[in-house]
């Protein structure tokens, strides 16, 4: 169990992941945060991490910064997304390990599973079958880190683990009209039709592939809970264990943000990978599950986004 007064490093704590893990920390009580901007902590500079983890020799590490984005982003950036992540989450891990940190959590995402792999998705088919080619890039960095923890563990005796979310949404998210993720960029497009007028909104694909959302403040809820009860190699699932359809997520979007047209489906852009659902069952046994239902969830994102939350 992490002690309350315990040095804490968040690393990507102004991202929508990290900052709820501030939240939960501090709304348990949590206070010695050791908390970094990207302009005073380079994650990508080996030497600016090294520096700031020999200076503060945090005791606990949630790695929860990461170059993300949408189908888009990741096939337009592919080397980016390789290099940016790979480089920030092995400066991190190692430094920590250098600097004797009590324990780390890696951050994954469930992107890094084979894309056809049997539904729903438990966490030892893990790199047991071909990655999806459109996020393939990312997923390979993420399985870096989180295999590195691993052998940290098997080689040093090490007590870093690592938590594999589904698609996330909620306060703090990128609505970045073409570098989001599909529910933020919902979120937008519905309102930007709603506030236009527009007869209709189109989307991508044909609205066919099933997807599993958790809101992040469940997530966040998990992190620190694993961070006190769960120590072993193998990663665990964050998610509801519930999907829906893509058609069925935009109509639900388009219901909260009360847009009124048509929803049209541009079937020559991806769908991504047909089906993710995670299974849930180990997080389940430890005593975990999520509480945010979508539909509340998704109220509380649009609202984040009309008080202005990383509108960019």
């Amino acid at each position: 169990m992490m002690e309350k007064d315990a040095k804490i490093y968040v690393a990507g704590h102004r991202g929508m992941v990290g900052s709820a893990i501030v939240r939960e920390l501090e709304k348990q009580g949590y206070h010695n945060l050791v908390l970094r901007t990207h302009k005073e902590l380079d994650l990508m500079r080996q030497d600016e991490v090294e520096s700031f983890f020999a200076a503060e020799k945090p005791e606990y590490v949630f790695l929860a910064a990461a170059k993300v984005g949408g189908i888009f982003a990741n096939e337009n950036a592919l080397a980016d997304f390789m290099y940016d992540n790979m480089m920030l989450e092995m400066n991190v891990i190692h430094a920590a390990w250098q600097n004797g940190c009590r324990k780390l959590e890696f951050l994954g995402s469930s992107c890094i599973y084979p894309r056809m792999a049997p539904q729903p998705m438990k966490e030892s088919c893990l790199l047991t079958g071909e990655l999806e080619k459109t996020n393939e890039a990312y997923a390979l960095a993420k399985i870096s880190g989180l295999k590195y923890c691993e052998f940290l563990n098997r080689q040093y005796g090490t007590d870093y683990i690592s938590v594999m979310p589904t698609n996330l949404y909620g306060p703090n998210d990128n609505y970045h009209p073409t570098n989001s993720h599909v529910l933020p960029a919902l979120i937008r497009r519905f309102h930007e039709a709603k506030v236009a007028g527009a007869a209709s909104v189109t989307c991508w694909g044909d609205g066919s592939p099933l997807r599993e959302f958790l809101y992040v403040d469940d997530l966040a809820e998990l992190c620190v809970f694993l961070m006190n009860h769960y120590s072993g190699n193998e990663t665990v699932n964050a998610g509801t264990g519930k999907e829906l359809t893509i058609r069925e997520l935009t109509e639900l979007v388009a219901k909260v943000i009360g847009y009124e047209g048509r929803i049209e489906w541009d079937s020559s852009k991806p769908n991504g990978t047909p089906r993710k659902l995670l299974d849930v069952s180990k997080a389940a046994q430890l005593g975990w599950t999520y509480k945010t239902e979508l539909a509340d969830g998704i109220r509380l994102s649009y609202e984040d986004f009309l008080r202005g939350s990383d509108r960019r």
